[in-house]
């Protein structure tokens, strides 16, 4: 059977009842006052206004559906187009633009916007790319990357020219694990304070692997040992010394960011870096299909509010380094 055949992608009381089941293992339970035993089912009657997943606690009175206290929550739109939503953004491994999801779920773009960051941050956490990277008998590559448009001038004779440097461009640092996972941060510089909070997220037992950045040259004397290969010197393998994976995730990231979204203003960059660490580090080289990569993101939905108005807030500088710990 075909994935989008399923039920749960046409059916709201199907679709309730597949993100309950994931959700809820254990059964319900009440959002307010916390009990699972009494807790009975209300069906639901549209022209009484009685909605889908409508459940009331005997406890303590109050009325919930496994909306409440996720991503879902106040949202009018059907499960069933939150569920195509996440199988879509899951899926697909550069990412799906907000327009394409407005065709695709026939909603408003300012709906899909916001619903495709409501996913990204469910994306974020254990599920994704959540914790201290690596460990002992385990191999880190770090690298950074630049993204954004270069600032131009106008040479007489010439035109409009590329400046040298990357002042107008945004700084990302990843830590990539080999046959793992991957974690990226946006950073302001790539100064000795900026990179030593990132790579606070790396256990130090890991073997480092990076270019030959002098920003990395002290911190590497912390790790079980330290490889640098010299990309000035055309040097890019050497024994097992190398970024080449690294490297990879890279070219995945700037082909979505340029060829899907083609433009995202810095005050949201977090969130699309979440969602390709989230993919890389739930691959199928990893044994986790695209229906499992779907579950893994709802199963990240709980406790992660986010209102139109919020979207917009950075995390604090060392919110990563406190999770990671």
């Amino acid at each position: 059977m075909s994935v989008l055949s399923r039920p749960y992608f046409h059916d709201e009381q199907a679709a309730f009842t597949f993100v309950e089941a994931i959700i809820w293992p254990t059964g319900p339970v009440c959002p307010h006052c916390g009990c699972s035993d009494h807790i009975t089912a209300i069906t639901p009657n549209p022209e009484k206004r009685v909605r889908y997943g409508l459940k009331k606690c005997r406890d303590c009175k109050g009325q919930f559906t496994v909306r409440m206290g996720t991503i879902f929550e106040e949202s009018k739109l059907p499960m069933t187009k939150w569920l195509q939503a996440i199988f879509l953004m899951t899926a697909s491994k550069k990412g799906v633009s907000a327009h394409q999801l407005h065709r695709t779920l026939e909603v408003t773009y300012k709906t899909a916007w916001f619903l495709a960051h409501r996913i990204r941050l469910a994306m974020t956490g254990p599920s994704g790319s959540g914790g201290m990277m690596g460990g002992e008998g385990m191999t880190i590559e770090v690298d950074e990357t630049f993204i954004g448009k270069r600032a131009t001038k106008f040479v007489t004779g010439k035109g409009w020219v590329t400046k040298r440097g990357t002042a107008d461009m945004q700084v990302i640092m990843t830590l990539v694990e080999r046959g793992g996972r991957a974690r990226s941060i946006h950073v302001e510089n790539l100064r000795k304070d900026e990179v030593v909070r990132v790579m606070e997220l790396a256990d130090r037992r890991s073997v480092l692997n990076t270019d030959q950045a002098q920003h990395y040259r002290r911190i590497g004397k912390e790790f079980a040992d330290h490889q640098a290969v010299d990309h000035g010197r055309d040097e890019y393998v050497r024994g097992d010394a190398h970024t080449n994976t690294i490297e990879g995730f890279f070219s995945i990231f700037k082909r979505g960011m340029r060829g899907v979204y083609q433009h995202c203003g810095e005050k949201h960059l977090h969130r699309y870096l979440a969602e390709f660490d989230f993919r890389y580090s739930n691959r199928v080289a990893l044994g986790v299909d695209d229906q499992m990569r779907a579950v893994l993101a709802l199963e990240g939905v709980v406790g992660k509010r986010l209102t139109y108005q919020t979207t917009g807030e950075r995390p604090q500088a060392s919110e990563g380094a406190q999770a990671a710990r």
